[in-house]
């Protein structure tokens, strides 16, 4: 009976920490505002409705030298995506790239390209509950002396008030989940993205 009331004491506790949590992950992702920064790049996790649209419209007020578009569709063409209108900045800043698959992977090829063309500062575009888990991946692949600026892009099937849509609720927990994977697996393995140096 004793082992029974210790192992329900410690659930209790565990259902709490992980409670506490997921309330600040949560508190995190919404309070999280666009930054008004001028950056060497600006880049766009494809795939989300309206990331594009946003990282496009940054690279227009010339936001960002670069527009890096990761993650994209192998049959989209840039002109798809980006047609330079008079005053804009030019198409051959606008690189694709359309490998990566998911979020890991957008990451690894995504720090790639920005070293290949020497980016110092990077204003990364996401949705808003993807903002966080991108940030840990991006920050923990890039070299640490890269400035990272997450910008959230906001979702309408994603709701400030999460505890009344179900929908809302599994998204988010669904990304704090894998977000805590990597803050784990990055405690252990801090350097672990990060390009060798030789």
């Amino acid at each position: 009976m004793k082992i029974f009331k210790a192992f329900l004491s410690l659930l209790m506790l565990a259902l709490l920490i992980v409670t506490a949590l997921f309330v600040d992950f949560t508190y995190k992702t919404f309070s999280a505002r666009p930054r008004q920064v001028q950056a060497d790049a600006i880049v766009v996790l494809a795939g989300g409705k309206g990331r594009v649209e946003e990282g496009v419209r940054l690279f227009r007020e010339r936001r960002g030298t670069w527009l890096f578009l990761v993650g994209v569709d192998p049959t989209v063409r840039k002109s798809d995506l980006y047609r330079p209108k008079p005053g804009d900045p030019p198409a051959d800043n606008v690189v694709l790239e359309k490998l990566s698959r998911n979020t890991l992977e957008n990451a690894i090829y995504g720090r790639d390209i920005l070293a290949e063309h020497k980016v110092r500062s990077v204003l990364l575009i996401t949705s808003r509950y993807h903002l966080k888990r991108s940030a840990i991946l991006f920050r923990n692949a890039l070299a640490p002396d890269v400035a990272l600026y997450p910008y959230p892009v906001d979702s309408s099937n994603v709701k400030e008030e999460w505890w009344h849509h179900l929908g809302t609720f599994r998204l988010l927990f669904s990304e704090f989940y894998k977000y805590c994977i990597f803050r784990v697996f990055f405690l252990f393995s801090p350097g672990e993205l990060r390009p060798v140096s030789l």
